[in-house]
């Protein structure tokens, strides 16, 4: 389950809700809006029908009757049929309904034929002109109670619409909040086990793990996301545990190869300084032996050295103009005077090959190579240093024709500190020369390749950028194709 997809479903279905409440809300307030109109509507045609009945009644009185009912605000029969004119055109445009409109009608046409018979009851008394005109104020009165009939039961309609769009709005109301709130509660517990309790978990075995306690790791559990920060730590914790675990074993194989050189030393001490006579072809393998063993602790010394300048950033370079001729020449003669078994062949191009390098650095990498290749295959077998040219590079090779490497061990074989087993059985050391020349080859924009078939031997080749400046031919102190 992912934390992102929950909270996106979570946050698009509360929100869905709360626009849904807050639509509701609107439509509702409009409804209400239109309905209030309508009531207010009904409300004025109640109220303008009344009028027009007392109107009608004023104006069918007698005159001194209607002065004795007006006393206060004093109104003739003709300011009465002003008004009455006045509400019969509120009416009409109060009237919205075509229902409606036909009852204000019908109430017109009988107000209209009470007026038109009142001029034919003229010249009777009062009396007469009352029992005369009588009906067709009934009949008046009649139509306009028929309007105010209809406007009292629309407004009443009305009403109870009102009432029951407010009772299904209360409801929905209700319905919107409980939802909102169980969804929120759901979300909230769902985050309180499913990600705040993982995340607290992890929390903790972090701190256990800062705390010293290097074998604890966290539970892979609850959403995607906070699983891959679990695995991420777990892997990070092995990882670390793995590389105090090779540093444990590095020490332990420093101590191993320091001890036998010490030991060698130690002897050769104490033999010199028995007191005893020496002969002198004694004296000079001692004294050999005694080189060899300062010669490989300095070498382990140095790769310490470097591994730690490079890890600590503060390795430079001295950038020269060389040539990789010399450079391999100077690596090539050194073991040939050392007396090598193997036969060490050197092959250079008659055109120089020109480095902007580190020639004490390069040479180290040569060195590293050359003596790995010794180490790695048996007496007598051959190892060529090539040195040439591909494109805008310089390539310098070491091949040779030994142990070999298997393609499980290729991949770590520049890492500190590892070295394979069928190395580790053929030669000591503390795995560290082949990681300096690599970030000592990196350094100078270049890079190394290695390809190797266990037990037929193994290619690496140095690829360094060449430099472009025009130089005369380098004097190489050694011939042109090969050594011997």
């Amino acid at each position: 389950m992912s934390l992102k997809r929950v909270m996106t479903t979570a946050v698009a279905m509360l929100g869905a809700l709360a626009l849904a409440g807050a639509a509701s809300l609107i439509l509702l307030t409009t409804y209400l809006h239109r309905t209030t109109e309508s009531m207010g509507n009904a409300v004025e045609g109640v109220r303008v029908a009344e009028a027009l009945q007392v109107d009608l009644l004023m104006l069918h009185r007698p005159p001194d009757t209607i002065s004795q009912l007006t006393s206060g605000n004093p109104r003739s029969r003709e300011d009465l049929e002003a008004a009455l004119r006045s509400h019969l055109d509120e009416a009409r445009r109060n009237a919205w309904s075509p229902q409606e409109q036909a009852l204000l009608k019908e109430a017109e046409r009988t107000i209209s034929d009470y007026f038109l018979a009142r001029p034919n009851v003229s010249h009777l008394s009062p009396e007469q002109a009352g029992q005369e005109l009588g009906p067709r104020v009934e009949t008046a009165l009649a139509a306009l109670d028929a309007l105010v009939t209809f406007n009292v039961n629309e407004a009443r309609t009305i009403q109870l619409q009102a009432d029951r769009w407010d009772r299904l709005a209360n409801l929905g109301g209700i319905c919107v909040a409980v939802l909102l709130v169980l969804g929120g509660g759901a979300l909230l517990w769902w985050l309180r086990h499913s990600v705040f309790r993982p995340l607290l978990e992890m929390s903790r075995a972090m701190r256990r793990f800062g705390g010293g306690r290097k074998r604890t790791r966290a539970p892979e559990s609850g959403p995607v996301e906070l699983r891959d920060m679990a695995r991420t730590f777990n892997e990070m914790a092995n990882s670390l545990a793995r590389q105090q675990e090779e540093q444990l074993t590095f020490l332990a194989g420093v101590a191993h190869d320091l001890r036998n050189p010490l030991s060698a030393l130690k002897m050769s001490a104490a033999l010199v300084t028995s007191g005893r006579p020496i002969p002198e072809e004694r004296m000079q393998k001692t004294m050999a032996l005694v080189r060899r063993q300062v010669a490989r602790l300095d070498r382990m010394v140095g790769d310490l050295l470097d591994a730690t300048r490079i890890e600590a950033g503060r390795f430079e370079l001295s950038l020269e103009e060389r040539d990789a001729r010399e450079l391999a020449t100077a690596v090539v003669e050194l073991y040939l005077a050392g007396g090598s078994s193997h036969d060490l062949r050197l092959h250079l191009p008659e055109e120089p090959v020109l480095l902007s390098c580190d020639a004490t650095r390069v040479e180290q990498v040569l060195h590293n190579l050359v003596s790995n290749a010794l180490k790695y295959s048996q007496g007598g077998s051959r190892v060529d240093v090539i040195v040439g040219r591909e494109g805008e590079e310089a390539v310098l090779s070491v091949v040779d024709r030994g142990i070999g490497i298997s393609t499980e061990e290729l991949r770590l074989l520049f890492a500190p500190f590892r070295r394979t087993g069928r190395a580790r059985e053929k030669a000591p050391g503390v795995g560290l020369g082949l990681s300096v020349a690599r970030r000592i080859v990196e350094a100078h924009g270049g890079r190394i390749e290695v390809e190797s078939r266990p037990g037929v031997g193994s290619t690496f080749r140095v690829r360094l950028p060449r430099a472009h400046a025009a130089a005369q031919p380098a004097v190489v102190s050694s011939p042109a194709d090969t050594v011997h």
